[in-house]
């Protein structure tokens, strides 16, 4: 864990906690369907943390999720995530993949439309 603040120009960084991977029993992202920053990780005691935003606990989750399987292949549990943005083969997953979301979200809206101007008889 990182404390992070500003003096004047300068941001300064400090290590106020370090844990390891193997000792992590479970990441819980306390609400999958509501967007908070706000989740537990489980060593031996609950850490209650907060993330920048959203966008960046799923990150830290996914980040956490690689490592564990290229390096210790250990068990252990993610909870309370949204499975479709945990898994980087969705096309929801990526911030990089902004363009084809909204592509996607054009297409939606254009059958919307031509359907729409459909006459029924």
């Amino acid at each position: 864990m990182v404390k992070h603040w500003r003096v004047n120009r300068e941001e300064k960084y400090e290590i106020v906690e370090n844990w390891f991977l193997k000792d992590l029993e479970m990441i819980d992202g306390k609400e999958a369907d509501t967007d908070n920053p706000y989740f537990d990780m489980h060593f031996h005691k609950i850490y209650n943390l907060e993330a920048y935003s959203c966008a960046s606990k799923y990150t830290f989750a996914r980040t956490l999720n690689k490592l564990n399987a290229m390096y210790l292949k250990k068990d252990f549990k993610i909870v309370n995530f949204d499975d479709t943005y945990l898994n980087d083969d969705s096309i929801w997953s990526s911030s990089n993949r902004d363009c084809l979301v909204l592509m996607r979200v054009c297409v939606y809206a254009f059958n919307l439309l031509c359907l729409s101007l459909c006459p029924l008889s």
